[in-house]
């Protein structure tokens, strides 16, 4: 357990390069909102999650693997990560931020990654003069 990382992880890391090759400038990991969101970007009002398949249940192939090891422990414990996710989600969303989830299976095809980013946080800023 103490080798999986929570911060800066390889799916993070790609969508980070990404929007930041694209222009867009951001904060990382703020505490001071619900659910501590991986991407965030304060002027825009609008936040990033990028999860892990099997940790946080997504309905692929990687998500669907059930652990076979201990299961009484292991599947509570992944139910409540996708329990406390939705209310995240929800809570960022009463205070007016919009959130969108990146799955770690979406970051392995990377060519639908700038369409999904630019429709999520509009046109890019303009370059400074």
């Amino acid at each position: 357990m103490r080798r999986i990382r929570k911060k800066n992880t390889k799916p993070e890391m790609a969508v980070r390069r990404l929007a930041h090759r694209m222009g867009y400038r951001y904060r990382l990991h703020r505490r001071d909102l619900p659910g501590t969101p991986d991407i965030v970007f304060p002027r825009l009002r609008k936040a990033i999650f990028v999860h892990g398949c099997f940790w946080h249940q997504h309905a692929c192939p990687l998500g669907a693997k059930k652990p076979s090891a201990n299961p009484d422990y292991w599947l509570p414990k992944l139910a409540r990560n996708v329990e406390r996710d939705a209310e995240a989600r929800a809570k960022l969303a009463a205070m007016g931020w919009e959130v969108l989830v990146i799955w770690e299976c979406e970051t392995r095809a990377p060519a639908r990654l700038p369409p999904l980013l630019k429709s999520f946080l509009g046109s890019p800023p303009a370059a400074r003069s």
